[in-house]
């Protein structure tokens, strides 16, 4: 998968709320590094995260591929997310998410930032 296809396929599932497809993308142990949940284990951090919307609408503005100082393979993308709490609230942000990759594609540690 290449890391268009990975923020893709990223993105549908977290906007459709999916956390079987969003884990997918992910390590087993997997940590995500949220602003507002803070260091949680993927695998907890996205059932919270959809028990907390009611919707969403993610709109890509840009990705970028790189590494790390240790030569891991980093991809940042940059995004709009309309998110709605389950109150009908909006709570729309700006956002970009830096991600860590294995060898074989998958996240092994997200950053939000």
């Amino acid at each position: 998968m290449t890391t268009s296809e990975l923020v893709s396929a990223y993105l549908a599932a977290l906007e459709r709320a999916d956390a079987d497809a969003v884990l997918k993308l992910f390590t087993s142990d997997a940590v995500v590094h949220s602003p507002l949940y803070g260091p949680q284990p993927a695998a907890e951090f996205y059932p919270e995260l959809f028990a907390d919307t009611n919707r969403s609408l993610l709109t890509l503005l840009g990705v970028m591929d790189g590494s790390s100082q240790q030569g891991t393979a980093l991809v940042s993308f940059w995004f709009h997310f309309e998110w709605r709490f389950p109150s009908g609230a909006a709570a729309p942000f700006t956002v970009m998410d830096i991600a860590e990759l294995t060898d074989d594609g998958r996240i092994a540690t997200l950053y939000i930032v």
